[in-house]
């Protein structure tokens, strides 16, 4: 009977092993957003304030007016050796109007499969920038498809 011992010292070692290996990555890109930054732009900011708080966007686009678009990704890579699969993405916008003043700021993700804010909790209706949006963010759950990445 002194095999169990030895059998079981071995079952120990391997799931010891196997769970060193399974220790998941978690791997953040792009534009991390930070709440002191966001408050050094409220509403009536100038396009330079917005520069010099949050750095230059990802991306802009123009509209109706001018938006920047901060990217922001998540992805999580399950064993050391596999590839990081996307798991979570963010867009925070920061839309001007006119004049070149913040006209509003948005966080945008996905909740229930749909576009959302997390700053105004709403739903953004249709249109060019809702489409943008969603094509974006639809990487989050598909992570296949022709969205922006970083």
């Amino acid at each position: 009977m002194k095999a169990r011992p030895i059998v079981l010292g071995v079952a120990i070692l391997g799931l010891t092993a196997l769970n060193a290996c399974s220790t998941s990555q978690v791997l953040n890109e792009g534009y991390i957003v930070d709440q002191k930054s966001l408050e050094l732009v409220p509403v009536g900011s100038s396009r330079a304030q917005v520069l010099l708080a949050l750095g230059s966007p990802s991306t802009t686009a123009t509209f109706d007016n001018e938006v920047f678009y901060y990217i922001s990704q998540k992805r999580v890579r399950p064993v050391a050796f596999m590839k990081p699969h996307l798991v979570d993405q963010h867009v925070l916008a920061v839309y001007f109007d006119k004049d070149g003043k913040v006209e509003r700021i948005a966080n945008y993700g996905l909740k229930d499969g749909k576009v959302f804010d997390f700053i105004s909790r709403t739903t953004p209706t249709g249109g060019k920038d809702a489409s943008f949006l969603g094509q974006v963010l639809s990487d989050t759950v598909s992570d296949k498809g022709p969205g922006v990445h970083l």
